[in-house]
């Protein structure tokens, strides 16, 4: 977005002069991240999520290129490279656990990101091209953290491939020849190791091109912020640098402490126990489930036990893809002219004990035994959760009184009081 008031780069010696005038890369970060670029001055901690998720897919391709000089993508010997790599490359226990908890707070900051759109309406106009692209990116990630789950060739990672392709056997006439497509073969072996392996090396770089996609969108309308109201005038904004450059950094600083703790102290709480044994394709686990960041949608796919006009197994499918595609739709099912959770005080009930539980539900149920009560409660979540998007949502955004808006960002920031200026204090009381 254009502001008249944002500041313009100028070269200050005759070498940037010269570079700005042929490549104009200075001039690209100053307007992206520095003083020229104007954001709302009341963004909170909330908005520190996507400086987060760029910072940790760095470090998934960094250190995703250093693991895969030392991979070999075949089956015979792919778990035991795993081990070389723990065992015997100078820090390669590092790299590894680095990558692999990297994957998971990727995702944590990723949903954080995701839910706290839901909660102020990242999703409405003029930001409906952010959103979508933001969902294209998640729907990438998951592509791509599915296929790094099945490189360390343990049990989980063997199972986990031999479950998921299996999936599009559901489909009917085409499933089975896409699945044998997908594998290379009827069965997880060297051939599907090789097309994982390829796919997880390219993805991370074609979500960086998406990412910037996404940067780019974001810079034409400008910044969100917690009272949705538009940017009005000069004194609602702040340069990025260095308000935000700070901020963000504080926010990286905080994250890194407790990644690191996690890395050094506690490097296998959120993987799987069972990925630590060679992939045996005679002993079928008690128990097969994805990585934690997938449960929400796995629990989905097993809330369908009965068939209805389709098959079980294909209902559990489409559901599954259909609680990712709806949020494209979000932009046109929520109408409601106000953007903010704070003024919509029927949306933040539904948001807070309605979306908020039903996510936590399925983020346990996912990873809970395919028995009762499990299977029925994630029955009900399922249904709460499409309910939520495609009843409850259009309904509050059609009857739903919002509350008062603020005039401007910097009424809102700075109250109403006329004496309240920016930059001055009011005249004490006589």
């Amino acid at each position: 977005m254009s502001f008249p008031w944002a500041k313009q780069y100028e070269p200050t010696n005759g070498v940037m002069q010269w570079l700005d005038e042929r490549l104009p890369l200075p001039r690209l970060v100053y307007n992206a991240v520095g003083a020229g670029y104007p954001v709302p001055r009341n963004l909170s901690y909330m908005w520190n999520f996507g400086v987060l998720a760029g910072f940790f897919l760095v470090l998934q391709i960094v250190t995703g290129v250093v693991l895969a000089m030392h991979y070999a993508a075949d089956a015979s010997v792919a778990f035991g490279k795993v081990e070389h790599i723990m065992r015997d490359v100078n820090w390669g226990w590092a790299m590894r656990y680095a990558h692999a908890n990297g994957a998971s707070f990727f995702f944590i900051v990723v949903y954080l990101h995701i839910f706290r759109g839901f909660f102020y309406s990242s999703y409405k106009a003029p930001r409906e091209m952010i959103w979508l692209l933001g969902v294209v990116i998640f729907l990438l990630m998951m592509a791509t953290a599915f296929m790094g789950y099945v490189l360390p060739w343990g049990q989980m990672s063997f199972w986990g491939a031999q479950v998921i392709t299996g999936l599009f056997e559901a489909i009917p006439l085409v499933g089975a020849p896409i699945k044998t497509w997908l594998l290379g073969g009827f069965a997880p072996d060297d051939a599907a190791l090789n097309r994982f392996f390829s796919l997880h090396y390219l993805l991370p770089f074609v979500i960086a091109g998406v990412v910037i996609l996404h940067i780019w969108a974001l810079h034409i309308p400008g910044s969100s912020n917690p009272t949705g109201v538009e940017v009005k005038q000069e004194s609602d904004t702040v340069p990025f640098h260095p308000y935000y450059t700070a901020k963000d950094g504080f926010g990286l600083g905080v994250v890194l402490i407790v990644f690191s703790l996690m890395v050094f102290f506690s490097p296998n709480t959120l993987g799987h126990p069972d990925n630590y044994i060679e992939a045996n394709p005679l002993s079928t686990p008690a128990l097969i489930v994805p990585e934690w960041y997938f449960y929400p949608f796995y629990a989905i796919l097993r809330a369908f036990t009965f068939d209805f006009i389709l098959p079980a197994k294909l209902w559990g499918v489409l559901a599954m893809f259909a609680a990712i595609l709806v949020w494209f739709f979000l932009p046109w099912l929520d109408r409601s002219p106000v953007r903010s959770g704070h003024y919509r005080p029927l949306f933040r009930k539904f948001f807070w004990f309605g979306l908020i539980p039903c996510m936590a539900a399925l983020f346990y149920l996912g990873g809970a035994h395919a028995e009762e009560p499990y299977i029925m409660l994630s029955q009900i979540a399922t249904a709460y959760y499409f309910l939520h998007f495609l009843v409850i949502l259009p309904i509050i955004s059609s009857i739903e009184q919002p509350e008062p808006l603020p005039f401007s960002i910097t009424e809102a920031v700075l109250g109403s009081d006329p004496n309240a200026k920016l930059g001055t204090t009011a005249a004490p009381a006589a």
